[in-house]
């Protein structure tokens, strides 16, 4: 009977992190990657598929070249790190010819993966090595810095889109703050 009750329990704790909005703040660096990498992937899932080449504007970008932005930037700054740029990734004119609902999130998962893996194998030491970056010295810390600040404002875009096109974020629908 301790048993079930220790299983059933451990099963409930588990189910509990996996749905918990709030998994990750204010657990460091990879704590808030797997909470920013979530909300941005469950809202790029929320999002119609009609809805992704919607602007708010002429000349601003849509709904998926917001998303693939943040994929695309998050591989380009990745390489300033020692990690070479995916074989596929041909060009920054993939924000605008990569539209697709699938394939955008493909590729934004895929990037939110990669940032996720490299950081977690990072030596300490090399946190402090220092790059070359728009003609300015930044650190390999700096850089995964940026990659988190980067991703965070523009998940406010992207929630900022989804509400003006009538689309809750998943989030915000459990009541979650």
């Amino acid at each position: 009977m301790k048993k079930l009750l220790l299983l059933v329990t451990l099963n409930c704790l588990a189910l509990h992190a996996a749905t918990d909005p709030l998994e990750g703040l204010w657990q460091g660096y990879d704590g808030e990657w797997v909470h920013v990498s979530r909300q941005l992937t469950a809202l790029a899932e929320a999002i119609p598929t009609d809805k992704y080449s919607w602007r708010p504007a002429p000349g601003v970008r849509s709904t998926s070249e917001v998303f693939m932005h943040i994929a695309l930037a998050n591989f380009w700054l990745l390489g300033f790190t020692g990690h070479p740029m995916p074989a596929d990734i041909k060009s920054n004119g993939m924000e605008k010819s990569v539209t697709a609902k699938a394939e955008v999130i493909s590729y934004l998962t895929r990037s939110l993966e990669a940032v996720k893996t490299a950081h977690l194998d990072v030596k300490p030491a090399d946190l402090s090595r220092k790059v070359r970056i728009a003609d300015r010295d930044a650190t390999v810390d700096g850089i995964y810095l940026r990659i988190l600040v980067h991703a965070n404002e523009h998940m406010g875009q992207l929630v900022a889109y989804a509400r003006m096109n009538g689309v809750v974020p998943p989030w915000s629908e459990t009541g979650a703050k």
